[in-house]
C-alpha cells in the first residue's frame, strides 16, 4: 500500500514526475504515520472484519453476570436436576477464557471457540429442560398462562447461547490493529 501512495504522489496527472510529488513522497516515508483516535481505529477495524478482542471483551464482561444470575436462579431450584450445575460451571470459566482471548491470540483461537461451543450446547440443553419443566406443572402446556409465567423460564437459556455464539464469532473474526 505505501508503494501505491509513493507513485501517485510521485507523478503528475499527465504521466510525469514532479519535485513536489517526490519530495512528499520521501517525507511520507521517512515521517511516522498519524495516529488515529481510538474511537475511530475502532470503527476501522469493525469494518474491515477485525473484531476478535472486542468479541472476547464482551463475552467475558457478559458471562460472568449472567453466571451470577444463572446460579441464584439454579440454587433457588435447589439444583434439583445435576445438569444446573453446567452452566453455573461454564460461564465462569467462559468469562476467563473471554479475559484472556483479550490479551492472547491463541487463547482466542483455542479456549474461547471450546468454552463457547459448550456453552450454546448447555443453552440447548436447558431449553430441553425448562421445556419439560413447563410440561410437568400441573395442567402442562394446555395452561401456558400460567406455567409459562410460573414455571421455569423458558428462554432463559438462550442467554446462555447468546452469548455462546458470540464467543464462537470472535474465534472467527481477525485480531484487530491497535
Amino acid at each position: 500500500m505505501p508503494n501505491r501512495i509513493v507513485r501517485r504522489a510521485a507523478v503528475s496527472p499527465r504521466g510525469r514526475a514532479t519535485v513536489r510529488g517526490a519530495v512528499r513522497a520521501a517525507a511520507g516515508a521517512l515521517l511516522p504515520r498519524p495516529r488515529r483516535p481510538r474511537s475511530a481505529q475502532a470503527l476501522w477495524n469493525l469494518r474491515h472484519g477485525r473484531a476478535q478482542q472486542m468479541l472476547c471483551a464482551a463475552t467475558a464482561a457478559s458471562a460472568l453476570p449472567l453466571g451470577v444470575e444463572v446460579y441464584v436462579n439454579h440454587y433457588s431450584g435447589s439444583f434439583a436436576n445435576k445438569w444446573m450445575w453446567a452452566p453455573v460451571g461454564l460461564l465462569p470459566a467462559l468469562g476467563v477464557a473471554g479475559a484472556a482471548g483479550v490479551r492472547s491470540p491463541s487463547a482466542a483461537r483455542t479456549w474461547v471457540p471450546a468454552l463457547s461451543a459448550a456453552t450454546v450446547a448447555s443453552g440447548g440443553l436447558g431449553t430441553y429442560f425448562h421445556g419439560r419443566g413447563v410440561a410437568r406443572k400441573p395442567g402442562g402446556w394446555s395452561e401456558p398462562t400460567y406455567n409459562l409465567v410460573m414455571g421455569p423460564p423458558l428462554l432463559a437459556p438462550g442467554s446462555l447461547s447468546m452469548i455462546g455464539g458470540v464467543g464462537l464469532v470472535a474465534a472467527l473474526m481477525r485480531r484487530e490493529r491497535w
